[in-house]
């Protein structure tokens, strides 16, 4: 008979002395402890830490410890699930078999996947970001290549375009002729301006001085008043 007490007692006296820094005793009744697993350093020395939570069955380890996630950092939430899913598949394959160790182990081959998956993506991230970069160059350097699409695509929005400014133009000539009157218009509304151009007159008219001098003597001028086809213009053109 298989005496399940004794064989949890020295698991965990072994577990003790092989994680003496990371291992924590949670409760005797039932025997539940914690233990921390850290990854190796990766870049920058960063690394993925899980801290796992066991609690002995009655018949363990012909029946499988209970376990969770008791914390985490630095981990995905698709990490967690892989690593619940590898205890899962570790204590299958190690019934009637005490299987902390074996469970921590695996574990923290896990962890070290993680930590090196972590810095392959930052490299591929970062590759990315040089070819796009480089692209993007190229495309600065070539210009776009038009095509049938792109072109009708352009005319579309260029035609839209040269409409609004249209438009605007439009609005902003209707504005600023709002405020200007015809002449018509500007005579309707000042009645003084029918009478200016005779004020006008009547005020200068008193002030002209007329220089007689330059007419000659009207009594000089033999005006053939008699003749019916006398024209005053006609003297100019017979002395020429």
């Amino acid at each position: 008979m298989t005496d399940y007490g004794e064989e949890q007692r020295n698991e965990l006296e072994a577990i003790e002395s092989i994680y003496p820094d990371s291992f924590t005793v949670l409760s005797d009744e039932p025997t539940s402890f914690t233990i921390t697993v850290t990854s190796d350093a990766g870049e920058n020395e960063e690394t993925v830490e899980v801290t796992l939570k066991f609690t002995y069955v009655e018949k363990y380890p012909d029946e499988p410890p209970l376990w969770e996630i008791f914390s985490q950092e630095n981990l995905e939430d698709s990490d967690t699930e892989d690593i619940l899913t590898l205890l899962k598949q570790q204590a299958e394959e190690n019934l009637g078999m005490v299987m902390i160790f074996t469970l921590v182990t695996a574990v923290q081959e896990k962890l070290n996947e993680i930590i090196d998956q972590i810095k392959n993506r930052r490299e591929e991230e970062k590759l990315k970001k040089e070819r796009e970069a480089e692209e993007a160059e190229t495309r600065a350097f070539q210009g776009t290549v038009v095509t049938i699409e792109n072109f009708l695509s352009w005319k579309a929005k260029f035609e839209q375009e040269m409409a609004e400014v249209r438009k605007k133009r439009q609005k902003e000539d209707d504005q600023s002729g709002k405020g200007k009157l015809t002449g018509k218009q500007l005579f309707e509304r000042d009645h003084n301006l029918d009478t200016s151009d005779i004020q006008f007159l009547e005020d200068v008219g008193n002030s002209v001085e007329v220089d007689e001098s330059l007419f000659q003597d009207m009594d000089d001028l033999d005006l053939e008043e008699d003749d019916p086809d006398f024209n005053p213009l006609d003297l100019g053109s017979d002395e020429d």
